[in-house]
């Protein structure tokens, strides 16, 4: 009876072990960051094989006139598009928490609209819409392309945040004598203030490496460091492009993570107050 649960478990023991290697897509998913950032710092111009550390590639990117003017374009309108979608998401945020009034629903709906659609639609829908208005492509249409799907992303968050809010620090308040101007500022704002940032800090990070609608609803002179990094791309992948592509992840990823530290402090805090 031994010899035969040997016999039986030896295949499953085999098939266990035998299992297939990961397909060159799956390993893309796992590994492609760590395999662009190794490779910044790869001593060869062609990304084949390793041929020693360096940070020679670093250097020609940091002093790269045209990258350099691409990401000062690409900072400028990641802040003018932060400023405007915060102050929009923030007061949107607020108004969806605190009112109730007709057709709502809907209108959450609509407020969803640009988070859940493909990107690639509204970018299309962005380029029919300048072009009906016959205005010319640039820095402008991509920083209001950028407000159009940052917004609901603050008024999400800043919604999420209004959610734990105790409405009766706004009835003291009041009832100490304070205005209502007086009780915003002092009471409901420094609550919402946590959700803002982390609003804020989204708004950024999506506006800085944003590519499809950027690529759609830019001009000449417009180039932003997502879409001259793909320029760069399309006639060979150096490490000089790597080097650019690693600087670009590593602030996306930064403001990211300060964002969620912040969002989730503030809930945290919440969750214990």
């Amino acid at each position: 009876m031994t010899a035969d649960v040997a016999v039986q478990t030896t295949p499953t023991l085999r098939a266990a072990r035998r299992r297939p290697r990961p397909t060159p897509l799956e390993y893309g998913r796992k590994r492609w960051l760590q395999a662009v950032m190794a490779f910044s710092f790869n001593d060869s111009k062609r990304n084949v094989t390793w041929q020693g550390f360096t940070l020679k590639y670093y250097d020609q990117a940091f002093h790269n006139e045209q990258l350099q003017e691409a990401f000062a374009r690409s900072i400028f309108i990641a802040l003018c598009s932060t400023i405007i979608s915060t102050a929009i998401g923030a007061m949107l945020g607020l108004a969806l928490y605190r009112y109730r009034f007709p057709l709502k629903g809907p209108f959450e709906g609509l407020l969803y609209l640009p988070i859940v659609i493909p990107e690639i639609c509204m970018a299309m829908a962005m380029r029919s819409f300048f072009g009906q208005l016959d205005v010319p492509l640039g820095i402008t249409t991509i920083t209001i392309s950028h407000i159009a799907f940052s917004f609901p992303f603050v008024a999400v968050v800043v919604r999420s945040r209004m959610s734990g809010f105790d409405e009766s620090l706004e009835e003291a308040s009041r009832d100490l004598g304070a205005s209502p101007t007086q009780t915003f500022f002092n009471v409901t704002l420094p609550y919402m203030m946590p959700g803002i940032i982390a609003g804020a800090l989204l708004a950024f990070t999506l506006s800085l490496d944003d590519f499809v609608i950027t690529f759609f609803t830019s001009g000449p002179g417009s180039t932003t460091f997502p879409v001259k990094i793909y320029s760069m791309v399309r006639q060979s992948v150096t490490p000089e492009v790597n080097a650019a592509s690693t600087v670009l992840i590593v602030l996306t990823l930064s403001v990211t993570i300060i964002a969620m530290w912040i969002q989730s402090r503030s809930g945290n805090k919440s969750i214990a107050s």
